[in-house]
């Protein structure tokens, strides 16, 4: 199986693209070389038959037939002819000398070359290889009706050719695995670079805002980038270090005061008459003093919970107690509003977390759960390990009230938003954002369903550890 991640790499596609590039202008020299070589060649060989041609007709017209027979005959006899194929025959086609045997079944070309094959033991030839060789040849019609043909020997130019094409061919090889090899080495540093940056980054998601790219100074492109992407990370460090250091600043300042005032308010409270009519203005006062410091503790736990790694310390926990524990706190308020908590535990997991904020997080989805679900409806809490994705356990909180439209369960996850219907319900639109960080900084996931009528919400986590003890279901 083919690593998918290679082939997705960038580096590794311009790698390959720049193999690709070389490849193609190869074979475009490899075959201009060809027809280069081939032609020049050919061409060499059409020159000679060509001349030779053209001497023996002069012979013809200086000397007549019996001049131009004792030249064919000198040529066949010194072994080495010029040329290399000669056919002088009669007007009714009968051979009268030169060393092929008979006149080719061959047609000429549009520029009167003959094309053909002869057999160089049966012509006497000596320099050509043994077999049958082609040939390249031009004939002439004489004045007196005697029929000319002189030929040039192919078999050893094409060898020639043939030789200079397999060096070229070797040669594109050579190159080519060169090229594939430094690509490869190039497409592996480009990687390794790459990943460092991402590695960093990831490092800084997390929550390890200290982390920093390694770069050479005064280096290449990547290097510079490596300097840029630190130079922003140092300022981005900065402003985080200054907001936190100044929302937790707000967040102890006002806090301190609002419950000294919520204190007050009590004694105010505890002083008046039962039937004072600003006793119930002081206890709505009292309640919206309560909101306040519930928001400010949302608050501080979501920072909290983006903190990160550096600042929460992971044990491994295993999800089942805290799940009896957040249901057990609700199923008075769902007793009280005629509702079915139910929990099922398929195969109880441990994962790798802080338990207090998985308990804040769980007992958010739930309060949700109940705060949204109608009298008579019924809430579901379960631990199962994950069907689609092994490896993975899933927390799952299902209720049966009117959901979350699919176009906002993104937007439900920030910050103080609240959805119009839930305008009238208590809350404050941070509970969703608390869970949302909380999944984050343990590396899991959020998957918001439909669960026909209602909500189902799916938290993914990684596993550490099963325990096999069967299926427990609870109503």
């Amino acid at each position: 199986m083919p690593d998918l991640r290679l082939l997705r790499s960038a580096a590794f596609r311009m790698a390959l693209f720049g193999l690709a590039l070389l490849l193609s202008a190869g074979l475009v020299v490899f075959a201009l070389l060809y027809d280069v070589t081939d032609s020049f060649l050919e061409g060499q060989a059409g020159q000679a038959a060509a001349a030779e041609l053209e001497g023996l007709e002069a012979h013809h017209r200086r000397g007549g037939l019996p001049k131009l027979r004792q030249v064919l005959e000198d040529r066949m006899v010194t072994g080495h002819p010029i040329a290399g194929v000669y056919l002088l025959s009669g007007p009714d086609g009968a051979r009268v000398a030169g060393n092929l045997p008979a006149w080719p079944d061959a047609v000429p070309d549009a520029e009167g070359r003959l094309f053909f094959q002869a057999d160089a033991a049966k012509t006497g030839t000596e320099g050509p290889p043994p077999g049958t060789q082609p040939v390249l040849a031009f004939t002439r019609t004489l004045l007196d009706g005697h029929r000319l043909l002189v030929g040039a020997w192919l078999g050893e130019r094409r060898q020639f050719r043939n030789r200079i094409v397999e060096t070229l061919f070797w040669g594109f090889i050579v190159i080519a695995g060169m090229s594939a090899a430094g690509g490869l080495a190039i497409r592996r540093n480009v990687t390794r670079r790459l990943e460092t940056i991402n590695r960093t980054t990831r490092q800084i998601i997390d929550g390890q805002l200290h982390a920093r790219i390694p770069h050479s100074p005064g280096g290449d492109e990547l290097d510079r980038l490596a300097a840029n992407l630190n130079d922003m990370l140092d300022k981005i460090e900065r402003l985080m270090n200054g907001l936190r250091h100044l929302s937790d600043d707000i967040a102890h300042d006002l806090r301190t005061p609002l419950n000294r005032l919520r204190g007050q308010l009590e004694m105010v409270a505890i002083e008046m008459r039962e039937d004072d009519p600003v006793r119930e203005a002081v206890q709505d006062a009292i309640q919206e003093a309560d909101r306040l410091l519930e928001m400010f503790g949302a608050l501080l736990s979501i920072a909290k919970a983006e903190a990160g790694y550096q600042r929460m310390p992971l044990t491994d926990v295993a999800l089942s107690p805290v799940v009896w524990r957040v249901v057990e706190l609700y199923e008075p308020v769902a007793e009280e509003k005629s509702m079915a908590l139910s929990v099922r535990i398929d195969r109880p997991f441990v994962v790798r977390g802080q338990e207090q904020l998985l308990a804040q997080a769980l007992a958010n989805l739930v309060d949700n759960a109940v705060k949204h679900t109608p009298e008579g409806g019924g809430i579901l809490v379960a631990v199962a390990p994950s069907q689609d994705e092994p490896g993975t356990g899933e927390l799952i909180v299902a209720d049966s009230g009117p959901g979350i439209p699919p176009e906002d369960r993104k937007r439900v996850l920030g910050r103080f938003i609240r959805l119009d219907r839930s305008r009238s319900t208590p809350g404050n639109g941070l509970g969703l954002a608390l869970v949302d960080a909380v999944v984050r900084l343990h590396g899991a996931r959020l998957v918001m369903e439909d669960n026909g009528p209602g909500l189902r919400v799916r938290l993914c986590f990684p596993i550490l550890a099963i325990h096999d003890v069967g299926s427990v279901t609870v109503d």
